[in-house]
């Protein structure tokens, strides 16, 4: 069974400069997590950016991401391996690339991690942003 989808919205765009690049910025919920928020941001290429590097179909791996405790924080059924597991994924080029999520559960510091990353089919990015939320607050 797959993973219900997080729920994003964006909440800012930001021109960078006057070819109409763009920087996004995301809120985006976790569905197996309650109280929390994720801000990513990241890079989005326009049109005339594209014609002039002649790469049409791909954008920048670079994000950034904070996440925090909007309320009481409830956990549901999350994966508790070393792996994680996916909680956001969009596509940045036509088929070789994503920016992802990942929720990975520190149960001895009892704390949720949450790392963005890109992943690249043909090789991989260090590019990444982690951010972290202490679970002081979780309600029974």
């Amino acid at each position: 069974m797959l993973p219900a989808p997080a729920l994003t919205e964006e909440v800012g765009k930001v021109g960078v400069d006057w070819v109409g690049n763009d920087i996004v910025v995301e809120a985006i919920g976790d569905p197996k997590v309650q109280g929390v928020v994720c801000h990513l941001a990241y890079f989005d290429r326009s049109v005339i950016d594209r014609l002039s590097k002649g790469n049409w179909f791909e954008d920048p791996s670079n994000s950034a991401i904070e996440c925090a405790a909007t309320g009481p924080v409830r956990v549901g059924d999350i994966a508790t391996g070393p792996e994680g597991e996916e909680v956001f994924s969009e596509g940045r080029s036509l088929i070789f690339k994503s920016l992802r999520v990942r929720r990975i559960f520190d149960q001895q510091n009892r704390v949720l991690i949450y790392l963005a990353h890109a992943r690249e089919l043909t090789e991989g990015s260090a590019k990444m942003a982690i951010s972290t939320v202490p679970l002081d607050r979780v309600n029974p």
